[in-house]
């Protein structure tokens, strides 16, 4: 077993969502290093989107865009809708990729805003999403991308969490609204930040006590087979096979035709 204890174990949002989600997916990915992404960024979106990411910072930074620009019709259609229907802003500075760090119990937590803008009296980060707009915001607003770029903003600065918000821009969505932007803003606040940060106390002490008995040999939790992460009709966790989920899954569907079948069988009258 190999020794996972570092000076530093750097935490971003997508290593929260992840945990949060399947602490033994967790493991596969981040300790066992069994990346099955190997090539994900090929994907078409995917590489649009991260061209998206560049365009964007490249005019903010006021470096040339236009080759960007030529490589996709959609690079510029979302381009021009940012043009025509950004989504509301504050006034102030504006760092584009900017990254801030936040040690808390023995992590470090890291956040890359694609734009903070601040002034003297309050901040705001703007996010560059390419996905379509989301049907329930609620989950966008509980994401820990959400929670965790708010609360390191308010850990690492002066602005008291009221004076915060964060803004998901949807480049498609106002690429297709017809002269509508399509955004969602998330303010902060006090009570949201108690919690982001008692919340955050309780993942990482799980996450320590997790990694200190990995290290002795134990496997991290498994979610339980019924929530639908592992194999469901529409999906198949890419490890669903290491941890013998699917072979649980075909056990259980075989389990249930045969009880199913027993229940259809007519009953056979007792001799007297």
């Amino acid at each position: 077993m190999q020794n996972i204890h570092q000076p530093i174990w750097q935490l971003s949002q997508g290593h929260l969502n992840l945990l949060e989600s399947c602490p033994r997916k967790f493991q596969h990915r981040y300790l066992d290093r069994l990346d099955t992404s190997v090539g994900i960024d090929a994907h078409p979106h995917q590489q649009l989107g991260s061209q998206f990411h560049q365009l964007m910072q490249q005019q903010s930074l006021g470096l040339p865009i236009t080759p960007l620009l030529e490589t996709d019709d959609r690079l510029q259609a979302w381009f021009e809708a940012f043009l025509q229907h950004p989504p509301q802003m504050i006034e102030g500075e504006q760092e584009s990729e900017h990254q801030r760090l936040y040690w808390q119990d023995g992590f470090v937590l890291v956040a890359i805003y694609d734009l903070l803008i601040q002034n003297s009296h309050q901040a705001q980060i703007v996010d560059w999403k390419t996905y379509p707009l989301p049907k329930q915001a609620d989950r966008l607003r509980t994401h820990w991308q959400t929670q965790l770029y708010l609360y390191v903003l308010a850990e690492t600065s002066e602005y008291p969490p009221d004076q915060l918000s964060m803004t998901y821009w949807f480049a498609e969505a106002s690429a297709q609204s017809g002269g509508k932007a399509s955004f969602l803003t998330f303010p902060y606040s006090k009570a949201q930040h108690q919690k982001n940060q008692q919340s955050l106390a309780d993942l990482l002490a799980k996450l320590r006590q997790e990694l200190t008995d990995y290290e002795t040999g134990e496997a991290m939790p498994q979610v339980a087979l019924n929530d639908g992460k592992c194999v469901s009709p529409n999906h198949q966790c890419e490890f669903a096979e290491r941890c013998q989920r699917r072979l649980e899954e075909e056990a259980a569907i075989a389990l249930q035709d045969a009880l199913t079948d027993l229940e259809a069988m007519p009953e056979i009258p007792l001799s007297d």
